[in-house]
C-alpha cells in the first residue's frame, strides 16, 4: 500500500435534466444525462491518527471541513464495510465550482472512496463500490464512472451512453451559490404536476453521433425556471452567452454555474471572453467533454 493516494475526479454537466413530481421520499424521479467535463478536483488521502478534511482552492471556504463532507463520509463508509478506522487525511484541491451545479461535493466523494480504497488496498469490487456511491447521493456515482450515462431513479441508477465526438464548453461562474434542496423546492411549486421523466431519443442520437448542432437543439433542464426564479441574474448571463455565439445556453444542473455548448475550441474560447468582460459572472471556463471518471493519479 502507498502512503498517499491522489484521485483525480471530474465535474458534470447535464445536457438533459428531466424532473419528475416528488416522491413520497422527497426524492424526484428524474431523467439526467450526465456528460463529465474536464473540470477537476483531486482528492488526496494520507494515513493520519484522525479523520480530518481540508480544502484549497476557489471556494474553499465555503467547502464543510466536518463529518458532513462527502469525501469524510466515503471514507467512513469504506471503513465500516471493512472494519477498519477512518484515520485518513483527506485534502480537497477544487477545480470545480463549489455549489455551482457540476457536482463538486459528489465528485470529492466519489474521489475519496476511490482514495481510500487503494490507501487501504480493500480492493471493494466496482459494484461495491457504486453501492456506497448511491448511498452518498444522487450525483456520487456517476462521479466515479465518468464518460456519459443516462441516470434514472434519483439519478443515481445509470446507463452508459455512447458519445460519438469531443463538445466543447464554457462555463461562468456565478457569484454567489443556489442550494439544491431550495431549487427542488421552487420546482415543486412552479410545476405541481410535472409528467414523468424521459430521456429524449433526439438528444442520445445527438450524443451518439457527436452532433453538436443536435445536442444544442435538444439540451433541456427542468430545474432551470427555478433555479432562474431563485437568482434572476443568472438569466443576464444565460443573455451574454448567447449574444456571444453560444450555441446552447443553460443553467447546470440546479446551478447557478451556466453551461454553454460551443461549435468548436475557438468559438468557446471567444464565447469565455464575452462573458468574462460582460461583468455578469465572476469567471468563465473552457471545458470538453466527455471526460473520464474517478482515477487514481499516484499508485495505491
Amino acid at each position: 500500500m502507498s502512503a498517499t493516494v491522489t484521485v483525480r475526479v471530474p465535474a458534470k454537466v447535464n445536457v438533459q435534466l428531466a424532473v419528475g413530481a416528488a416522491r413520497s421520499d422527497g426524492f424526484h424521479d428524474l431523467a439526467n444525462v450526465f456528460l463529465a467535463v474536464g473540470l477537476y478536483d483531486e482528492v488526496t488521502v494520507t494515513a493520519a491518527d484522525e479523520l480530518r478534511v481540508t480544502c484549497e482552492g476557489p471556494g474553499a471556504d465555503q467547502v464543510p471541513l466536518d463529518r458532513t463532507n462527502l469525501a469524510a463520509r466515503a471514507a467512513e463508509l469504506l471503513a465500516a464495510r471493512y472494519g477498519i478506522p477512518p484515520r485518513v487525511h483527506l485534502h480537497i484541491a477544487k477545480g470545480i465550482p463549489v455549489a455551482g451545479g457540476m457536482a463538486g461535493g459528489s465528485a470529492d466523494g466519489a474521489g475519496a472512496l476511490v482514495a481510500c480504497d487503494a490507501l487501504w488496498g480493500t480492493q471493494a469490487s466496482r459494484e461495491e463500490l457504486l453501492d456506497i456511491c448511491a448511498e452518498l447521493g444522487s450525483d456520487v456515482p456517476f462521479s466515479l464512472v465518468g464518460g456519459a450515462a443516462l441516470g434514472t431513479g434519483r439519478g443515481e441508477k445509470l446507463q452508459p451512453l455512447e458519445v460519438g465526438g469531443t463538445f466543447h464548453w464554457v462555463f461562468a461562474v456565478a457569484d454567489g451559490g443556489l442550494s439544491t434542496p431550495a431549487v427542488y423546492r421552487e420546482f415543486d411549486r412552479l410545476t405541481p404536476d410535472a409528467p414523468a421523466p424521459e430521456a429524449s431519443p433526439a438528444l442520445l442520437e445527438a450524443l451518439r453521433t457527436g452532433d453538436t448542432e443536435a445536442l444544442a437543439a435538444t439540451a433541456t433542464n427542468d430545474l432551470q425556471p427555478a433555479a432562474l426564479s431563485l437568482f434572476p441574474s443568472l438569466a443576464d448571463t444565460l443573455a451574454a452567452g448567447t449574444a456571444a455565439g453560444a450555441l446552447a445556453a443553460l443553467v447546470s444542473g440546479s446551478g447557478p454555474t451556466t453551461a454553454f455548448l460551443t461549435a468548436d475550441a475557438a468559438s468557446a474560447h471567444k464565447v469565455a471572453d464575452a462573458l468574462t468582460a460582460s461583468g455578469t459572472c465572476r469567471t468563465a471556463r473552457v471545458a470538453t467533454s466527455p471526460a473520464r471518471g474517478a482515477q487514481v493519479l499516484t499508485p495505491g
